[in-house]
């Protein structure tokens, strides 16, 4: 069984092909994302990762890191707080906050993305269905 404080993370540099290609994948060509042009006229100034490439990360983490691979995701809700750039390195972690269901195996988790200068671009909860092979 999984222990309350266990915890995994992954981590990856935001490329532009990281942005277009999850433009191509989910059909958000939003401007702020892939227009250089229209970007330096927004609030952020250039152009930004898309949020959900960044949350993303954090499914990564639940099926390859931690609990691994069979976990299914059941909830999950995010706030963004700063903007991903190109260039910037994001580390999404997982930490086990809850045993919910232990005869099920349904944990709710802590979930986090961090940039390269340790501060919180997107921050919430996961609650997944997880059972040891």
């Amino acid at each position: 069984m999984l222990e309350v404080g266990q915890t995994g993370s992954f981590s990856k540099t935001i490329t532009e092909s990281d942005i277009y290609t999850f433009a191509g994948l989910t059909g958000d060509f939003n401007s702020v994302h892939i227009d250089e042009t229209a970007a330096e006229k927004s609030v952020f100034k250039k152009r930004i990762a898309h949020g959900m490439l960044t949350g993303s990360f954090i499914s990564t983490v639940l099926g390859t890191k931690f609990p691994g691979p069979g976990t299914i995701y059941l909830e999950q809700n995010l706030k963004f707080l700063k903007p991903v750039y190109i260039q910037d390195t994001v580390t999404a972690t997982v930490v086990l906050e809850e045993v919910l269901n232990p005869d099920k195996g349904i944990y709710r988790l802590k979930t986090t993305v961090t940039n390269q200068n340790d501060e919180i671009v997107s921050d919430g909860t996961a609650v997944v269905l997880y059972s040891e092979r």
